[in-house]
């Protein structure tokens, strides 16, 4: 009898794992909101703000952008108009233009939509430029021992900054760096971000800090990616501690699937609450670099 049972419990099994059916499930749709990507700096550049729409879950192909939207930021006193770009529907570019630090910007956006009073939504989004360490004194590259001797034809090298860091606990240093003309680490994804919570006026990577924490990379690069006279670029950025945040969360983000639930743990600080998604933010920048 057990035996039967146990046969029995087999081809239930079988069955069960072999009947596979795709099921599709059918969520229900709001109107999409408007997905903003945007940054102002006190580097004298074109600056960008980046407008698309968000996509249902099974949307699949090229993102929508957003096209004939009026973009601006100012500082209450002052006004940087952002141009759409013909070539890149959805992308806006300020003319040379350079912020202050210590200063609080907010970034407008008009986006034409039906349905509205006037005819636009009106969006809006704050960010504080922080304070920047005076300069970084200097960029090492180092081997690590924990990966000495990972490729027989690779060197890893690490990263190193050497910095005075300022006094203000609030202030996060973010890193974008550049190989050889390639940008690395620059992504929402890929960002190096160093909080200094409790190193707040430590000189980064110095004898007095190194007291209390391990040394700090901020990025690696292999030898076989290097030619002999390349230039490596670092870019150290005083952010918002919400907009390191906000990189954070995107990162962990678990995505939109149904039966994980939708990402209500990604902050956006574009208002009004529930049209937007996404982040601007201001920050102050520094730049060292080394040849290889």
């Amino acid at each position: 009898m057990r035996k039967l049972l146990y046969l029995f419990g087999l081809l239930v099994f079988v069955s069960l794992v072999s009947c596979r059916e795709d099921i599709e499930i059918d969520l229900e749709e709001g109107l999409p909101l408007i997905g903003v990507e945007g940054s102002f700096t006190d580097e004298l550049k074109h600056h960008e703000v980046i407008l698309s729409y968000t996509a249902d879950f099974y949307h699949s192909g090229d993102v929508r952008m957003v096209s004939g939207a009026r973009v601006q930021v100012t500082d209450g006193i002052d006004t940087v108009e952002y141009y759409e770009q013909p070539e890149l529907p959805g992308h806006y570019l300020t003319p040379l233009a350079a912020g202050h630090k210590n200063t609080l910007y907010t970034l407008l956006v008009d986006v034409p939509q039906e349905g509205e009073a006037d005819g636009w939504l009106h969006l809006k989004a704050e960010s504080f430029m922080s304070d920047n360490v005076e300069c970084i004194d200097s960029l090492v590259m180092k081997t690590n021992p924990l990966f000495e001797g990972f490729s027989q034809r690779d060197t890893l090298y690490m990263l190193y900054p050497y910095f005075q860091s300022l006094p203000d606990p609030s202030i996060v240093y973010m890193v974008h760096l550049t190989v050889a003309g390639d940008p690395r680490y620059d992504t929402l994804t890929g960002a190096v971000s160093i909080p200094m919570a409790g190193y707040a006026g430590y000189y980064v990577n110095g004898p007095e800090m190194l007291e209390h924490n391990m040394e700090i990379p901020v990025g690696m690069v292999r030898s076989s990616k290097l030619s002999e006279g390349d230039t490596i670029r670092l870019d150290l950025l005083s952010i918002p501690y919400d907009y390191m945040m906000f990189t954070f969360s995107v990162k962990t983000s678990m995505g939109s699937n149904p039966l994980l639930g939708p990402p209500t743990n990604v902050p956006t600080n574009v208002q009004p609450a529930g049209k937007a998604v996404g982040w601007f933010y201001a920050a102050s920048v520094v730049s060292a670099e080394t040849v290889y």
